[in-house]
């Protein structure tokens, strides 16, 4: 287990921000942090998570935009034997190795929208299915902390 951040500063923003973490430590909530790139927003999902009844598991920190689609959806849901080249054996994804932790989704908006669907089915669900699998393998309890620098509410107003 990882040492906790520090988070300091005294100005009524920090206070303002560290009452929101706390708020949404004492929930299993999903969490979306916003803020321009370089304010601190994986320090705050690391404070959450640590100060959350999950802190004693897994927290797996993925930046979105640095991962192709076609790769990201294999890392976070895994994928079974021989569903595309070099999967020469089934691999457990990212959301199962954080089963009871929390998964940290930096620049979750720079995902396309077929991941965003993707995402969106383990959301409603639990549900992991690996790429290349028929079925649903597995239910996981994973909280999702994802953040992003874009304006998400103007990009749905003006689609």
């Amino acid at each position: 287990m990882t040492t906790p951040p520090q988070f300091i500063g005294c100005s009524n923003a920090t206070r303002e921000v560290l009452h929101e973490v706390d708020c949404a430590s004492q929930t299993d909530a999903k969490v979306l942090i916003t803020g321009e790139s370089g304010v601190g927003k994986e320090v705050v999902a690391q404070l959450i998570h640590h100060a959350s009844r999950r802190r004693q598991a897994k927290l797996i920190a993925i930046n979105c935009a640095g991962v192709p689609d076609t790769l990201l959806a294999s890392e976070l849901f895994g994928h079974v034997r021989g569903s595309f080249t070099d999967a020469y054996r089934d691999k457990q994804g990212w959301l199962e190795q954080a089963h009871r932790g929390t998964i940290f989704m930096d620049e979750v908006g720079e995902m396309s929208m077929q991941m965003q669907a993707l995402l969106l089915r383990f959301l409603e669900s639990g549900e992991i299915q690996r790429v290349g699998s028929e079925r649903s393998t597995t239910v996981v309890d994973v909280r999702i902390i994802a953040a992003t620098n874009r304006r998400l509410l103007d990009q749905v107003a003006s689609s």
